[in-house]
């Protein structure tokens, strides 16, 4: 299988003045096609702030960070958004959808900022998405008009409809009751099955993580062995 992401050798320290404070230390990690990676911790460990860096939201103080053979240590912010654009998709605890625009206007949002892609055609493939995730009755409401397990699933279906080779998903079910969780959990992997992309995951739930590949366990900002 080949490799879409590889982290190698990265620290992340952040300077307040005098003070500095080590996040990260020495961390490595790879991933690859189709793989379904889980990350447990306990909170303060480190794994939201690698999930920045993995996903090119930040910069390691230390190390590189390569995503499909393309270092994004070395491409300025333009460079490095269109890297997350085209090859990542992100899922957060709490589903970030804009407030005043429908479930398809939503799910469309990554696509529209692509030149190449039209409007017409991106709400198509948003549709097609919510369709996939069993909401192509709601692709009209906007997200107050929809339940917390709907919203999710509104982010999940935007997270994917540019196709990306890597999900990076930040307690994906933490804010969604245990049937809900275990209900966007399945979706989540179904639809990684199918789309052959692969999953990197931080959790607290180790039932749902008990379901990934590979567990890695963080503990002050590096693996923990065991």
């Amino acid at each position: 299988m080949s490799i879409i992401l590889e982290a190698k050798n990265i620290s992340k320290i952040y300077d307040e003045g005098k003070i500095q404070t080590s996040v990260l230390t020495g961390l490595d990690l790879t991933v690859h096609q189709g793989e379904r990676v889980a990350i447990v911790g306990s909170s303060g460990s480190g794994k939201s702030t690698l999930l920045h860096l993995l996903g090119g939201l930040d910069t390691p103080t230390e190390g590189e960070v390569w995503l499909k053979g393309v270092c994004l240590n070395h491409l300025n912010e333009t460079a490095r958004g269109q890297m997350r654009n085209e090859h990542l998709g992100f899922i957060y605890q709490f589903h970030h959808l804009l407030a005043e625009f429908s479930a398809t206007e939503n799910v469309a949002m990554p696509l529209l900022m692509r030149a190449d892609v039209s409007i017409n055609e991106a709400k198509d493939r948003a549709n097609e998405l919510l369709d996939r995730v069993g909401l192509s009755h709601r692709t009209h409401h906007r997200p107050s008009e929809l339940s917390g397990g709907e919203r999710q699933r509104v982010a999940i279906a935007r997270a994917l409809v540019t196709r990306p080779s890597l999900v990076l998903a930040d307690e994906p079910t933490g804010n969604l009751d245990d049937d809900n969780a275990l209900a966007v959990f399945e979706l989540l992997s179904e639809l990684q099955d199918t789309l052959g992309m692969a999953l990197l995951m931080v959790t607290h739930d180790r039932t749902l993580a008990a379901r990934a590949d590979r567990v890695l366990h963080m503990k002050s900002g590096t693996w923990a062995q065991f």
